[in-house]
């Protein structure tokens, strides 16, 4: 096991990795940007190293100010949590380079994975299916123009460097497709240094459902089941929960099998996840890998009892796959929202600010996972999730009425937060009955009248 670990982020996946490290009796190094000095992971961690200003791209994103804080404080190994320097396979191979053990997959293996364009050919390759679409880099308007043609529109512009809904535009048209192609790649040229685009067919109101896949070095490979992230607005998820309401046990195991499949063939190592478009006929297309620890991982462990951070700690010191994790059986439903600083009922505007009272929601199969505490100023900077509510239940139906009584009980004031909407969300039909996709919460916000007001969504 590693003497020392730093983790190489903020916020709550920054406290989740060292308490999980404290657990494993590892020492820990936090890093922090000017912005957050007082943030809860560097007050928990065994020694914290300023590496620069409050914008990520002079602090959090500098690899070679993250592996001078390595070489400060002489660390083994180096927890990149997820977003920043997560799926970077340059930052994977200096940490190689500097003898700090990297806790991930290996950089090559990020590198092929990380770009979209060669996982759709891979996951091809073995067999995986994918949705039509460009079999290369779209050079320019008038090759997409053709190829969207080929395929036959409605088709999706997408960045082959992307991640996070950024650099993808959807064409329903030679028109949305000239102004969706040029969008895409200055998003992607802005975004992950290149404008690189491919095109594949859209799939229309899609269920978007990732696998947990795990791997050690040894040749063990296995999977812990799906997750339903079809929750969404702007193509970034704001409820989750494991099991999907939408499959059946025969798509369950043909995707279950997909994922290892391809894990395994890739030579991967620690926990990833293999994401899906799922249409309403039961057909399943292979979107992307994610070479990381998810935001969504909560869920998966409370329905598995098993801790991933630990084992992704575990793994990369050259352990096997722990055996409570390889027999483990999924047990209940487990739910998760994310907490948002953002006016839900002001178009999600961001809400930074100071907290004036945080009171996180407790009781029987209630977990909260943030960095904030009253008092915390919550940055400008960052990403505008401020806490993770994660409910679980005996069913399906026992899980909504805990997370709607957990999501009525977390208080916190002096900013905005996506709270209320959540709640009214628990309320309505479609989420009750399982019957909604990716595009349910823009479809329902578009066919408003006047902007939505709490609770609006009961109705």
């Amino acid at each position: 096991m590693f003497r020392n670990i730093l983790v190489a982020n903020r916020g709550e996946i920054a406290v989740r990795v060292i308490r999980a490290c404290k657990e494993l009796g590892v020492r820990t190094v936090a890093v922090y940007s000017e912005a957050d000095a007082d943030s809860m992971h560097v007050q928990l961690a065994d020694e914290a190293i300023c590496i620069g200003p409050g914008p990520s791209s002079g602090s959090y994103l500098k690899a070679e100010t993250i592996m001078s804080a390595a070489d400060i404080a002489n660390v083994d190994a180096i927890h990149p949590g997820y977003g920043f320097l997560s799926e970077n396979p340059r930052f994977a191979q200096i940490c190689e380079s500097c003898g700090v053990k990297f806790i991930g997959p290996s950089a090559e293996v990020i590198s092929i994975m990380g770009d979209k364009n060669r996982a759709r050919a891979t996951a091809t390759k073995f067999g995986v299916p994918v949705t039509p679409g460009s079999e290369g880099i779209v050079k320019d308007e008038a090759e997409a123009a053709r190829l969207a043609e080929k395929i036959g529109y409605p088709v999706m512009i997408k960045a082959s460097a992307g991640g996070g809904g950024r650099g993808m535009r959807p064409a329903l048209n030679r028109a949305s497709l000239k102004s969706g192609f040029h969008a895409a790649r200055a998003e992607a040229e802005a975004c992950f240094g290149s404008g690189d685009v491919y095109i594949e067919k859209l799939i229309e109101n899609p269920h978007h459902i990732e696998f947990q896949v795990v791997a050690d070095r040894h040749g063990n490979v296995i999977q812990l089941g799906e997750r339903d992230c079809s929750m969404q607005r702007r193509n970034q998820k704001i409820i989750e929960e494991t099991p999907s309401p939408l499959l059946t046990d025969k798509l369950r195991k043909e995707m279950a099998e997909a994922s290892v499949t391809l894990t395994r063939e890739i030579g991967y190592e620690n926990c990833g996840t293999i994401e899906y478009l799922v249409d309403d006929d039961g057909n399943f297309y292979f979107m992307e890998m994610n070479t990381r620890i998810q935001v969504e991982h909560p869920i998966t462990e409370e329905v598995r009892g098993c801790d991933l951070i630990k084992e992704q700690i575990r793994i990369a010191a050259g352990m096997p796959l722990s055996d409570h994790v390889v027999k483990s059986e999924p047990r209940g439903h487990a739910i998760e929202c994310r907490i948002n600083a953002e006016d839900p009922y002001n178009n999600f505007a961001p809400s930074p600010g100071k907290i004036q009272l945080y009171y996180p929601s407790g009781g029987r199969g209630v977990r909260v996972d943030t960095h904030v505490y009253s008092g915390y100023e919550v940055p400008p900077y960052y990403d505008s999730m401020i806490a993770k509510l994660i409910v679980t239940g005996a069913n399906r139906d026992i899980a909504i009425a805990r997370m709607t009584r957990a999501l009525n009980e977390f208080l916190i004031s002096g900013i905005k937060t996506t709270i209320p909407f959540q709640s009214s969300i628990m309320q309505h039909a479609a989420f009750k009955t399982g019957k909604y996709n990716i595009r349910w919460v823009e479809e329902y916000l578009a066919a408003q009248p006047d902007p939505p007001v709490p609770g609006a969504l009961e109705a």
